[in-house]
């Protein structure tokens, strides 16, 4: 009998699991459906101010910009960007793992972290942390983009940066995140795709300096903006999945547990019928 009171009881904690998940799975479908538009919305513009950048970038032959100057990487800045909360598979643990590589390769490296999950990870460590944020992903804001965007690029133009480097989780679609490693600063100069593009001639108005002078900050602040709603989205579409999963997994487990409790009744019942049936022979006997 405590055998199957022990099995009743998992039962019924098996299905309160089950109905968290669920209900983790819900809040994170509906996070995943603003979150997504978000993204979708901000793209665009990401790749359209990069392709412009790059193109005056290679029209002004004689352009020079602290942002766009490149210089030895002795002194590095990693952007790892994590969640705030787990529950979402390997969304954290594949960011953690390959900032632990690239600290391992780059030289002289400091760190900024974005998100609680690395901030809690690479507190416990002996690395150097220039700066951590805890509360980032409850609502992404472009003002939190702007504040850590003009940080970089005070210390990149007064150099106390060669170079910064952000991983990433980039939003594909909702069975798929790209865990993402790419240069912040200094700034791409890549040129629009295509041999026609490449050949156009541009008229500068009042000036491309003064163009690169007005856009640049802009993208460093829009790139850092476009790379925390990528990562919300990620982690939404993570937490889903793995919600979703979590919530299959303990359907089985009930199930089986439900077998089980319903072979050990049957055995139990079986086994007082065979007590009472040999009770009343010895009786009769």
């Amino acid at each position: 009998m405590a055998n199957l009171i022990d099995i009743r009881r998992r039962i019924r904690s098996v299905k309160n699991t089950q109905q968290i998940t669920k209900a983790m799975k819900m809040i994170s479908a509906a996070r995943l459906r603003r979150a997504q538009d978000r993204i979708l919305a901000a793209r665009p513009y990401a790749q359209e101010i990069k392709k412009v950048i790059g193109n005056l970038a290679a029209r002004g032959e004689r352009l020079h910009h602290p942002l766009l100057e490149k210089r030895p990487e002795n002194k590095v800045l990693l952007a790892v960007v994590t969640g705030d909360k787990g529950l979402a598979g390997a969304f954290n643990a594949n960011v953690l793992r390959r900032s632990n590589q690239a600290v391992a390769k780059l030289p002289s490296v400091e760190l900024l972290l974005l998100g609680r999950k690395g901030a809690d990870f690479f507190r416990r460590r002996s690395y150097p942390i220039r700066n951590s944020y805890t509360t980032l992903f409850t609502n992404v804001q472009y003002a939190q983009a702007q504040e850590i965007a003009a940080d970089l690029i005070r210390a990149y133009t007064e150099k106390q940066l060669d170079s910064v480097h952000v991983v990433y989780n980039q939003f594909k679609s909702l069975m798929s995140q790209e865990l993402t490693e790419e240069v912040l600063l200094p700034v791409p100069t890549t040129t629009a795709e295509g041999g026609e593009a490449g050949a156009r001639e541009y008229l500068f108005e009042p000036s491309a300096e003064s163009i690169l002078e007005e856009l640049l900050p802009r993208y460093v602040t829009f790139q850092v903006y476009r790379i925390l709603l990528e990562s919300q989205a990620a982690e939404h579409a993570a937490r889903m999945t793995a919600m979703d999963s979590a919530t299959r997994n303990a359907s089985e487990m009930i199930d089986r547990l439900t077998l089980r409790y319903n072979r050990a009744r049957q055995a139990a019942i079986t086994t007082q019928l065979i007590e009472v049936v040999s009770g009343a022979n010895a009786l009769e006997g």
